[in-house]
């Protein structure tokens, strides 16, 4: 019997989610909001110590993420970097912040607390798909990949190692994409590296970082989470419910919403358009996030992708991943599956299948740039 806990730092809520994989007793369901875990960090250790079941492993909200490595064991340098952020930003005590120093109390914890990759650290991504790049995917997008790579195996009756899909994770900040292959993860285009998200821009346009550079005086990462379908909107999205926004954008005479919701859906295809170059013959396109909620917008979702699909002659399922928590999303059930992992319980071949323990490298390894710009970069957030 193994007991594990995983946990996905959502933009709007950071997610716990454990079970007992002897009886798949769901021990743990809780959807913590960021906002008290920025306030108050250790409220999240608090949780899981409440439940009082002694816990074999727990995978931890790791940001972009490390190798594969005990919490205990994780340099502070790791933690830093998976978190980096301005001195600036630390005192504006953004969300990532929380997260960093949560991190820091579980690497100090007697609990087992591990820390898992991010896309970049991958071996089953080749390395020409990591030049020049950060955001393939934070942790949590690989903890999703985990949970579509079981649903799957577990929905058709095949291995592992038979899997093939696109999974879309649709969320409060940003969307993002991830192809796998043969249970791998093979590709991946992070919610800032991708097309327009509901809060975040996606890709920035050169040309406009440039024109920022020069403008703002002091950027800070909270600009990574603007410029998406609610400012196109012109709406508060701590106001404005994503259900609302949905409603209001579907609606003929919400012109602006509209136009939000056009630049959303398309930019889920042209993501999707990314991760068929390296998975021709997906089995299924999974929606997965907390938009994938919204029955209207999955409908909207669905319809588009099958137009788009059909016209390229692939026939592959569009379906939303199967969720078990009632609270939490997908993500922090992926979490779980790994802490299972492990620990030697039932998915310890699903954790081999995808090599998550022969990840390697920094979030910082494939910068092909000036040395000095590198040494730069790695010496500021490192620290």
């Amino acid at each position: 019997m193994v007991t594990a806990i995983g946990i996905d730092p959502g933009t709007k809520s950071m997610d716990v989610f454990g079970f007992d994989d002897e009886t798949d007793e769901v021990i743990m369901d809780l959807a913590i909001p960021r906002v008290e875990v920025t306030k108050r960090p250790e409220i999240v250790l608090d949780a899981i110590r409440e439940i009082g079941r002694e816990i074999d492993v727990i995978v931890g909200p790791s940001g972009y993420g490390l190798p594969m490595v005990k919490a205990s064991e994780a340099a502070d340098a790791e933690i830093n970097a998976a978190t980096f952020i301005t001195k600036a930003d630390v005192a504006r005590r953004l969300n990532i912040v929380g997260l960093r120093e949560l991190m820091f109390l579980m690497k100090k914890s007697n609990l087992n607390v591990w820390f898992p990759p991010g896309v970049i650290h991958l071996p089953t991504v080749p390395e020409y798909r990591k030049i020049n790049k950060i955001d393939l995917g934070t942790a949590d997008k690989v903890f999703t990949a985990v949970s579509g790579i079981k649903d799957q195996a577990e929905k058709y009756g095949i291995e592992y190692s038979e899997t093939s899909f696109i999974v879309l994770e649709i969320g409060f900040g940003y969307t993002a994409a991830m192809g796998i292959e043969n249970g791998k993860i093979v590709d991946g285009v992070g919610g800032t590296m991708g097309g327009v998200g509901y809060m975040g821009m996606g890709a920035v346009d050169g040309e406009l970082a440039y024109a920022l550079a020069n403008t703002v005086t002091d950027f800070s990462k909270m600009m990574l989470f603007d410029g998406g379908a609610a400012a196109i909107s012109q709406i508060n999205p701590q106001q404005v419910s994503i259900e609302e926004f949905v409603s209001l954008a579907r609606q003929d005479s919400e012109q602006q919403m509209k136009l939000a919701y056009s630049a959303m859906l398309e930019s889920i295809i042209k993501d999707t358009y990314l991760m068929l170059s390296s998975v021709r013959e997906p089995k299924e396109i999974l929606l997965s996030g907390r938009f994938t909620r919204i029955k209207p917008f999955v409908q909207d979702v669905t319809a588009v992708l099958r137009d788009q699909l059909s016209e390229l002659g692939i026939e592959a399922g569009i379906r939303t991943l199967t969720r078990t928590g009632g609270e939490v999303k997908e993500a922090a059930e992926g979490a779980a599956l790994i802490a299972n992992g492990i620990a030697g319980g039932k998915y310890e071949k699903l954790v081999e299948t995808m090599e998550l323990r022969k990840s390697s490298g920094g979030v910082f390894s494939h910068i092909y740039m000036n040395k000095e710009i590198r040494a730069g970069i790695e010496e500021t957030f490192s620290r």
